[in-house]
């Protein structure tokens, strides 16, 4: 390692480089899935515990929002989903002895990894003013100081209330009331940062944020175009479906820069063919596509669908408007323009559309690979353009799938978690419960760092996440941090976020969704959205890790509680009995009638989708709307290349199980560069050589540059100019101001960089 390279777990001096894998799961997947929960829970408790994931009585995989299958198998899970619910049920604790021991500035010398590895956290903490190390406190003085600190602000949007993907729908229901009764919409939360492009894109075309499709659709698709997203690490148990769209005679088109291994085939190993025959070619088609060329490629496909009057005439006279102004653009979109943007020529294109045209149903799947670059609602609005082309909205096997990361990041969002929030919205809480809820906007995950650094927060609350290793500008975004008077997280285990505070900071443990939640006396039970929109129970079956801990619902009226009083808002009640909480969301949010006796069925029950259900389109037009969508390419200057932020295979958004990607070929480490050899041979340097990234970013005061330091260069099946490494170790490198347009999601897909020899980091990237 260079000389004074960011600290690193002991593992990274063993950094190996092996070739990557050409298929995903396998039987050595469900070993290392054993061997981690093991090494975490033990045996009785790992069989316990997995055999309860995403059962119909059981809880909701933490992992990802991929839909559960009608008939479900008794490992209704995939590595991944192993390892985050292992994470999450170890047996390992944080006590006030390992505060006492490690101050705050020693925890911020160490790995998100390591500190996630110290176990689950036992009882509230607090970091005072001028102190150095988190001491013990009880609850009820926690509550005091949390309260106290919100009511002393001079106006309600001085606080700024975060919110991560995993709650529930119970305690997000219950946090977005009391910050609007509090008096603000500064709501962010990671929806900003992954899917509000997908939102906005949705919103706008089809009259609803979210996808079109079922699993019974991805399942029965003639043709399914996977773009922007990697399954084998990202959404593992999307294989099986795609082995089953493969079985009924469907085909697969991956659309990604880097080869992936979950992309290619698919080992089940439940399966005899998974175990002993090779498993499933899933691609029939893999376009390396050139990054952020994602617009250009729907544009050629729809320019070759036009020529060929490949279209559904019936269906675009009648449920869509636009038509016109959006074939008369695309008649001014250039195909050099095409092959320059997407490094695929035309004859690629005409193979892709040619099997478009022999599909009678076509889905197309996209994650993050397509939702963080500057233009991505302009990329996803042309993906619903070439869905109506043919039709491919509201009939089976049919429609748009963004394909959510967080367990619950979908419901979040449909139970009121929003900077910018529906006037329907605030006129339901409004009546129901005799409030006059804010409707200025309130801040995104973007605005709302600004806003610290800029001295504007004097409270941050987070009810889960990792909020300062998941954002952007990671220097600029700390500082800002600790410009706040009061941090203040909800969390099970250490992460990063923990050892960057406020000037005073509490730290706030909570139960997970693998533990009986006994509060008010009673077996309770939450309700989580999955990616498709289907709602359902998730019931924890452990002992809760101490008797120190409080679920979130808890957790969140308790605060309402002592800083608005109950005047207007019964807030035990609702800590008392979620069903309390479900009565409430029944009253004010659209589809949930019958709340209680639905959720209760084994399957849950699907939320109303007008598309999806019945063509019907909540738009400005009231039909589905093609939209023009100008095609801007990156230009790359000479002797740079362009960076995306990817995870590895031992990784969860930000938390860490390991310091493999056994996919990619990767064994102890974490700070590599995925490179195309031949770029690496032009730029100069060798296979294995160290090096800095430096990003470029047109700031207002001129080019400004971020360093990102000592990574070693590894040769990979990557699009020609396009590199990737992994996050959170990258996020330094992305401007806090290079946002995508209208979401405003940070651009952590698209980063122009240059490399240059390793050089000396005294601080690094913390």
């Amino acid at each position: 390692m260079v000389k004074g390279a960011p600290k690193q777990d002991a593992g990274d001096a063993r950094l190996a480089i092996k070739s990557p894998k050409n298929y995903g799961a396998g039987v050595p997947g469900v070993v290392r899935a054993l061997e981690h929960a093991g090494a975490q829970m033990g045996l009785v408790r790992s069989a316990l515990t997995l055999t309860a994931i995403n059962q119909k009585d059981g809880f909701d995989c933490p992992g990802c929002a991929w839909p559960d299958p009608d008939h479900r198998h008794i490992a209704e899970f995939c590595e991944n989903g192993a390892k985050a619910v292992a994470e999450e049920a170890t047996v390992r604790r944080v006590t006030r002895d390992f505060f006492a021991t490690h101050s705050v500035a020693d925890l911020a010398t160490r790995s998100d990894h390591w500190l996630g590895q110290q176990g689950r956290l036992t009882e509230p903490m607090l970091l005072r003013e001028g102190g150095s190390h988190y001491e013990p406190i009880g609850w009820d003085e926690a509550f005091d100081l949390i309260a106290g600190e919100l009511r002393a602000l001079n106006d309600p949007d001085q606080a700024i209330f975060y919110t991560s993907g995993r709650t529930s729908n119970e305690a997000a229901f219950a946090y977005q009331l009391f910050v609007r009764a509090f008096g603000t919409n500064n709501l962010p939360d990671c929806s900003n940062m992954c899917h509000e492009s997908s939102g906005s894109a949705l919103g706008q075309t089809l009259g609803i944020g979210k996808g079109t499709v079922t699993l019974e659709d991805i399942h029965t698709t003639e043709l399914v175009i996977i773009a922007g997203q990697n399954p084998g690490t990202n959404h593992p148990r999307m294989l099986s479906a795609l082995e089953r769209t493969k079985a009924n005679g469907g085909r697969i088109i991956a659309v990604n820069p880097l080869i992936e291994a979950g992309l290619k085939a698919f080992r089940n190993p439940q399966t005899v063919r998974g175990v002993l025959r090779g498993g499933v070619e899933l691609a029939d088609e893999y376009c390396q596509i050139r990054l952020n060329g994602d617009l250009a490629f729907f544009q050629g496909l729809n320019k070759l669908l036009l020529e060929a009057d490949a279209l559904d005439h019936a269906f675009i006279a009648e449920h869509t408007s636009g038509f016109d102004e959006f074939r008369a653009h695309l008649d001014t979109v250039e195909w050099a323009d095409i092959e320059r943007a997407t490094g695929m020529s035309r004859a690629d294109l005409e193979r892709v559309a040619e099997q478009v045209q022999a599909s009678g149903s076509v889905i197309v799947c996209w994650a993050m690979g397509l939702t963080q670059h500057k233009n991505s609602v302009p990329t996803i609005r042309e993906i619903v353009n070439f869905l109506l082309l043919r039709g491919n909205m509201g009939r089976p096997g049919a429609g748009a799938c963004p394909v959510r990361g967080h367990s619950n990041v979908q419901g979040d969002r449909t139970v009121g978690i929003n900077e910018r929030p529906p006037a329907a919205l605030l006129n339901a809480l409004d009546r129901r419960f005799g409030i006059t809820a804010p409707r200025e906007h309130g801040h995104d995950v973007v605005a709302a760092i600004r806003a610290m650094r800029d001295g504007q927060c004097g409270v941050f609350l987070a009810v889960g996440g990792n909020f300062v290793r998941a954002t952007p500008d990671s220097k600029v975004t700390e500082a800002a941090m600790r410009n706040v008077g009061l941090t203040v997280h909800v969390s099970t285990k250490l992460n990063g976020s923990h050892a960057v505070t406020g000037r005073q900071a509490l730290i706030l443990p909570t139960l997970g969704r693998t533990e009986h939640d006994r509060t008010g006396g009673r077996e309770q039970f939450v309700t989580v959205e999955d990616s498709m929109g289907m709602v359902h129970a998730s019931r924890g079956r452990l002992a809760p890790a101490t008797d120190q801990l409080r679920s979130e619902v808890d957790i969140v009226c308790s605060i309402a509680e002592r800083t608005l009083g109950s005047d207007l808002i019964d807030w035990a009640a609702m800590r008392a009995d979620y069903a309390t909480i479900r009565g409430h969301i029944e009253a004010c949010i659209p589809g949930f009638d019958r709340y209680e006796k639905r959720v209760n069925t084994p399957l849950g029950f699907a939320l109303p989708n007008g598309p999806r259900d019945s063509r019907t389109f909540n738009t400005s037009t009231g039909k589905a709307r093609f939209t023009v969508n100008d095609l801007v390419i990156i230009d790359v200057p000479p002797g740079h290349l362009l960076l995306q932020t990817v995870r590895s295979h031992d990784q969860f958004n930000t938390t860490i199980y390991g310091m493999d990607d056994v996919y990619r070929g990767v064994k102890a480490g974490r700070r590599v560069l995925f490179i195309h050899p031949d770029d690496r041979a032009e730029l100069g340097f060798a296979d294995g050589e160290m090096v800095d990234l430096i990003s470029i970013w047109p700031g207002d005061a001129g080019t400004e540059e971020r360093r990102a330091h000592a990574f070693r260069l590894v040769d990979y099946a990557t699009a020609r100019g396009c590199v990737a490494a992994y996050f959170p170790e990258t996020n330094v490198l992305v401007p806090l101001d290079s946002v995508a347009d209208e979401s405003g999601t940070p651009t952590s897909k698209s980063i122009v960089i240059r490399l240059e020899p390793a050089t000396d980091d005294p601080v690094g990237w913390r």
